[in-house]
Formats: C-alpha cells, structure tokens, sequence
C-alpha cells in the first residue's frame, strides 16, 4: 500500500509538472481559423484572438507572414510555429514555391520552435511510392531545419489514414520519416473523420507527436479521405463534438507535448468559435 501511495504521489507530481510546462508555453490559435478576419481587419482580429485568452499564435505562412508576425508579437501573442509551402518539399520542381533556404532564413529571423509541412496536393499522394518519396525529401529538408536549430512537424489530413495497398499512407510515413528529425503535428479531427482513434494513435505514435491541433468533430460522420469533400458542419468547436478531448489532452501531455492550437477550418462565425473553443479549455490548458 505504502509502494502504491508513493507511486501516486509521483505520477501526481509528474503530471502537475507537465501541465505546469504546458501552461508556461500557451494555448495557440492556428491563425488559418481567423484567415478572412485578418484579412478584413487585421489589428481587430489580433485584439479579438488576446482578448479570447490565446497567448500564442501559429502561422500560415511563414514567408508570406513577416508583416503579420510583427503585428502579433506587438499584441503580446507569442510565435513558436509555423507553417511552410508544402510544394518546397512535395514539389520542388514548381520554382514558385520558396526555397527551403528562405523558409529558414526567415524563420531564424523569427525565432521559431517549429516549422511544420502541413499538405500534400493530389497528384503527389495517390501511391505508396510517391509518399515515400515525399517522406525521403522532407527527412533531407528536415536535417537542415534540425541544423539551423528548429524542429520539423508534420501536419496530417485524413487522406494519410486511407490504404494505399497494404498500409495507410500515416503508416508509410510512421516508416519512412526519420524520428530524430520530423515529429507529427497530430490533427485529432482529421485523424477521426479519417477513421482513427486519436487517443490510440497518440499512444502509439508517444513522443514522436510534438504538437497538436485541437478540433471537434460532429457526431454522425463517416470516413471521409478526401480533405474537399468534408462538410462545412463537420467542424465544430472543441468539446462539442465525439472526440474525447480530455482523454487527448491527457495522452499528449504524458507524452510531453508542449504545444496545443485550437483550429477551425469552416466556421459560421470564426471569432466566437475560437471564444467558445478557449472557454472549454480553461483548466484543462
């Protein structure tokens, strides 16, 4: 009895640690939820996102998000991570895209934590090989972000958790990116309408999830892989849904996830969505 009370204490202690070094970094907002607003009212949107409680921000562009970035840490909001386009590594022959040496470049300017590859377009994701291909080119861009003192995360979709012959496309990458160089950026609401448990798949995946993004999903849905053929409604706000939130929470922090963001893809109403998301996650982050 004396071992089994020692032990609780410990894990006790443990966990308050844990969610003590969750709090010290903030609750973020992927600012893909608010991209009309901030395209109408910049300054507006920034006020609205503190005075919601947010205290951090993940951006959509790192390139295209100099400005904006300036304008967020002027707010207060602090930014740890960003987004990058997904055609540097999954199309490099598109020379549009920006240079992985630019992306760097200007995310060294910034002092990020994490630069995160975040979509695959169709054509580049329709067999096994090609996602092997993609995992082995993001493994190089990830050695030289790992080398300039960042981290590299991958955002998923649902299309990652449809099999392409005898595993998902989730599992190639599970196989084929390196562990010391590109971590998940874990998305519970497309891993769900993806047909996978999140909770199962924090666990499986532990301390290979460095972030996560945090939205519901509406009860009633089936699998859907394809990310254009989701509904609107799909999307709700965190809490109000069939994912277990408190149980993802608790996974992700014993795996020592650090970094949470609150994402809404489609809302009726972006600002109150992101009020409503925060208001459930007081005490729990």
């Amino acid at each position: 009895r004396a071992i089994l009370t020692t032990s609780l204490a410990a894990s006790a202690l443990t966990a308050r640690r844990l969610l003590g070094a969750t709090a010290q970094n903030g609750l973020g907002l992927q600012l893909w939820t608010v991209r009309n607003q901030l395209a109408a009212d910049q300054d507006g949107t920034l006020k609205a996102i503190v005075d919601s409680g947010y205290e951090q921000v993940e951006l959509m562009n790192v390139v295209d998000s100099i400005e904006l970035a300036k304008a967020a840490q002027d707010r207060g909001l602090k930014i740890r991570s960003a987004f990058f386009n997904w055609e540097t590594i999954a199309n490099p022959s598109n020379k549009q895209a920006p240079s992985l040496e630019r992306i760097i470049e200007v995310a060294s300017d910034m002092k990020l934590e994490y630069l995160v590859f975040g979509y695959i377009g169709r054509e580049f994701r329709d067999t096994a090989d090609k996602l092997r291909k993609i995992a082995d080119r993001a493994n190089e861009a990830a050695s030289k972000i790992r080398a300039a003192g960042m981290q590299t995360s991958y955002h998923n979709h649902s299309f990652e958790f449809e099999r392409l012959g005898d595993k998902a496309g989730i599992e190639i990458f599970m196989e084929r990116f390196d562990p010391q160089l590109i971590h998940f950026e874990l998305d519970v609401f497309w891993a769900a309408i993806g047909g996978w448990d999140p909770v199962a798949l924090l666990e499986k995946l532990g301390r290979r999830v460095n972030q996560v993004h945090l939205k519901d999903l509406k009860a009633g849905q089936g699998t859907v892989y394809d990310e254009g053929k989701v509904a609107a409604d799909a999307f709700q706000e965190v809490g109000d849904g069939t994912i277990d939130m408190s149980a993802v929470i608790s996974t992700a922090i014993g795996n020592g996830v650090l970094q949470f963001h609150v994402e809404q893809d489609q809302s009726p109403d972006p600002l109150a969505s992101i009020r409503q998301s925060r208001d459930y996650l007081k005490g729990k982050l």
